[in-house]
């Protein structure tokens, strides 16, 4: 649900986000989260849990106690402790909610010494963390510019800039090691603030930079995921899909991340389905299978040499062939355990409104203006 800023004109027309991704509702901004905690009151004599989540540029989230019992809520732009000065981010969840995230991630909040969220960032600190970032896009040119002049082979992606502006972190990606000593020295002549160097996988530029997948929605990895399991080529094996490198890579270069959500599911399914390898023994010959589908289960077996010839068979019939085989007993033929093929209903579609043409708003052509030119042509 967006926020009243994203709505429509009175002439339909889309607003656009007025507050710039810093909306109250943080409907706007990356791994957004849900509190469904937000309504339930505490039981009596349990105190509010103290921590915050907070999020700075690009989905980089962080944890922040919450020491000096300031009331905050989701969408308010905080100051918190970083090594050297203070980072600007934004509040994204409060409650005891951030106790669930913090033990999924396993990161402790029982420790000595926590980061803390000092203040809530006053209009000047807010101005300045803007201005900062509107810089960061022009940086990014000059530090690539750089990188190239100086031959390294790197690529950096992304810029992020501290909220007080005492240091700027590059994230780069590299498929070797890089001696990066001078870029760096370049850098800081040139930008006069602390430089960091970060190297980032590809699937982790691909989640900072966002975008959108072939599906037609936001990348998932710059959205709700957060944790990025290897994936395989056997998972597009076991669902039947071509290797195609181009269908099954994302704009990350690597394989989608998609693949791995419907496996279970698939897995699940070929349980009762018999294994590829097993042939089918008959009086007639070994029958070796060619294809199975998994959503009809059914599977196509063809005689050793009649490559051919294609017996269609259910998963149960193939199943109790397999088991007639197991006590040594074949089969006469696969024909008696065929399952007749149903030629499927074609759709006939008519032309009502003529969608099938698509230059019918085109103005047709003058034939009469045509054929007067042909004969002005003849008769000059």
């Amino acid at each position: 649900m967006s926020c009243k800023t994203c709505s429509s004109k009175t002439d339909g027309s889309p607003k656009g986000c007025k507050n710039n991704g810093t909306c109250g509702t943080d409907s706007c901004n990356k791994f957004t989260v849900f509190d469904w905690l937000s309504n339930m009151t505490l039981p009596s004599g349990q105190s509010q849990f103290l921590y915050s989540e907070v999020r700075f540029k690009n989905g980089r989230k962080d944890y922040f106690l919450n020491k000096n019992s300031l009331s905050l809520s989701v969408g308010d732009v905080v100051a918190t402790q970083v090594e050297s000065g203070y980072d600007i981010g934004m509040i994204t969840l409060t409650g005891e909610l951030v106790k669930v995230q913090m033990d999924k991630k396993k990161i402790d909040y029982s420790q000595e010494n926590p980061k803390i969220t000092y203040r809530k960032a006053s209009q000047k600190e807010i101005d300045k963390w803007s201005n900062l970032r509107d810089q960061e896009e022009v940086i990014k040119v000059k530090a690539r510019k750089y990188a190239i002049d100086l031959r390294l082979k790197m690529k950096i992606s992304d810029i992020e800039y501290q909220g007080d502006g005492s240091k700027v972190t590059f994230y780069y990606t590299a498929e070797d090691r890089v001696d990066f000593r001078e870029l760096i020295k370049l850098f800081a002549r040139e930008f006069r603030t602390k430089i960091e160097m970060k190297q980032v996988g590809l699937r982790q530029e691909a989640a900072r930079l966002g975008g959108i997948g072939s599906c037609g929605r936001e990348l998932c990895c710059s959205t709700w995921l957060t944790d990025f399991r290897s994936v395989s080529t056997s998972a597009a094996r076991y669902q039947q899909l071509s290797l195609n490198p181009q269908k099954l890579a994302g704009q990350c270069g690597k394989l989608k991340c998609c693949l791995n959500y419907e496996l279970g599911s698939y897995m699940d399914a070929l349980n009762n389905f018999p294994k590829k390898e097993i042939k089918l023994k008959t009086e007639k010959g070994t029958a070796v299978c060619q294809k199975t589908d998994i959503f009809k289960k059914q599977l196509w077996y063809a005689y050793e040499g009649e490559w051919n010839n294609w017996f269609l068979l259910s998963v149960d019939q193939a199943n109790e062939v397999i088991k007639i085989n197991k006590s040594n007993k074949l089969v006469s033929s696969l024909e008696e355990y065929t399952t007749e093929n149903k030629t499927p209903i074609e759709n006939k579609f008519e032309n009502v409104v003529g969608q099938d043409s698509l230059t019918r708003f085109d103005k047709p052509k003058n034939k009469k203006h045509n054929k007067r030119r042909k004969i002005n042509k003849h008769v000059s």
